[in-house]
């Protein structure tokens, strides 16, 4: 069996590097595999829905290769930490 990277417990914050980890049939997947740093940290009302209390956060990301801010927010259960995969 495969052992799936998993979200850090709490909340990134900016400064932080990330890997984008996306389900195959996502439509974001070719985002998949991108090592970012978290720039910008944004809050909703998700966790209220969920009782997840990360599910409130999304996050800007800088690719680390390109410099780029990348057009879309992606959720905090889509990232886990950049030390964390092999």
């Amino acid at each position: 069996m495969e052992d799936i990277p998993q979200p850090a417990p709490e909340p990134y914050a900016p400064g932080d590097e990330v890997q984008i980890y996306l389900d195959p049939a996502d439509p974001d997947a070719h985002a998949h595999g991108t090592i970012c740093e978290v720039v910008d940290v944004l809050a909703d009302d998700l966790d209220s829905h969920t009782d997840r209390p990360t599910d409130a956060y999304s996050y800007r990301l800088e690719e680390l290769e390109t410099g780029e801010t990348l057009p879309l927010a992606f959720r905090h259960h889509d990232l886990v930490p950049a030390e964390n995969i092999q």
